[in-house]
């Protein structure tokens, strides 16, 4: 029966996840664990958000709303009169955008090393991919992004950059938008955390989506909450191609009362600003500016994988830069956590 799987699939290996800290506390018999492998945040929600989302459960045997409009009502509070879409994650929103406008075997560009789902998800709708290789210091090349962007429906750009950590500035991204005719999503997974504001470009330019999750800063990634600025054009249609009642009314509730939470915003942006730059300054191999909740670290002559090994066995987790296609070998990224564990992975790191 396996002749009945998609090649895409059949063929591929998919999307890397790391170990999760019950393995690796199984495996090295270690009580607790120091989670720095997926970029999440430290923090659990805050009262509030979890008072809201215990207030939706009482209605869990009716639907949520099909526009999810509690939520795209406090984001417009939140950010202003823009227009937003809502998805199951941002990559949930990268799916119905590249449904929306992508038509099997039409191109699609990535700048690369990155996020590996902008690819894999558009493989497998059928798109053909094109992949831009970064500069050497992971800088994107705009003339050769443009370029590879001719006749191309979508591109992706994310910044910051995941797993690099660098970002690109507005100006760039502005000279990208202004050289192609397709549409630029730009992820913003992690913008809260470098103080750069992109928003302002969606006045000035009809081809751009601004994609935004409620995983990072807002601390849900369990929840699965994404959205997206869009423009008015564009609106319309991706809620014809998006999945019905696709964000639960849990979700919905907590995503909302966590946009009304600015001082815990505050507070999470601190506290990752403070670790990144112990990270950067202590940690005993080559480390790479970032403007994320994250650093990307060159642990040559160690490869990524064996470093990741090596850490487990003292009891923290990060993530292996291995599979992240044209970056090589020997890079591992780590996410700021809570006290204990930036110190326990410091400790580590000086004992690799």
């Amino acid at each position: 029966m396996r002749r009945l799987i998609r090649a895409c699939y059949a063929g591929a290996a998919g999307y890397s996840y790391a170990k999760s800290a019950e393995d690796v506390a199984r495996e090295h018999g270690i009580d607790r664990v120091a989670r720095l492998a997926s970029n999440e945040n430290p923090r659990p929600p805050s009262p509030a958000v979890i008072e809201a989302a215990s207030r939706a459960l009482q209605a869990a045997n009716r639907y949520p709303d099909t526009r999810a409009a509690p939520l795209v009502e406090a984001l417009r509070r939140y950010h202003g009169d823009y227009r937003f879409v809502t998805g199951v994650g941002m990559d949930g929103v990268i799916e119905t955008v590249i449904r929306t406008i992508v038509e099997p075997g039409e191109t699609v560009v990535v700048s690369t090393p990155t996020f590996s789902f902008y690819g894999l998800a558009a493989a497998a709708h059928g798109a053909r991919v094109v992949s831009v290789p970064r500069c050497e210091d992971f800088s994107v090349d705009a003339a050769a992004f443009i370029e590879a962007c001719r006749g191309a429906k979508l591109a992706f750009l994310c910044s910051p950059n995941n797993p690099t950590g660098n970002s690109v500035t507005p100006e760039a991204v502005e000279e990208i938008l202004e050289g192609m005719e397709g549409v630029l999503f730009l992820d913003n997974a992690y913008v809260e955390f470098s103080g750069i504001d992109y928003r302002p470009l969606m006045r000035r330019h009809e081809n751009l989506v601004l994609g935004r999750t409620m995983s990072k800063i807002f601390a849900l990634a369990g929840l699965r909450v994404g959205y997206a600025f869009v423009p008015g054009w564009l609106e319309p249609f991706y809620h014809r191609a998006a999945t019905p009642f696709a964000l639960n009314s849990v979700s919905l509730a907590a995503a909302a009362a966590a946009l009304a939470d600015v001082d815990r915003v505050r507070e999470t942006c601190d506290h990752v600003r403070r670790w990144r730059s112990r990270f950067l300054e202590e940690v005993p191999f080559r480390t790479f500016p970032s403007d994320a909740n994250f650093v990307m670290i060159d642990v040559s002559p160690l490869t990524g994988d064996e470093a990741v090994e090596r850490l487990a066995a003292k009891g923290v987790l990060v993530r292996s830069c291995t599979s992240f296609p044209g970056l090589g070998d020997h890079y591992i990224r780590v996410c700021i956590g809570e006290d204990w564990e930036n110190e326990r992975f410091l400790e580590a790191a000086k004992n690799l």
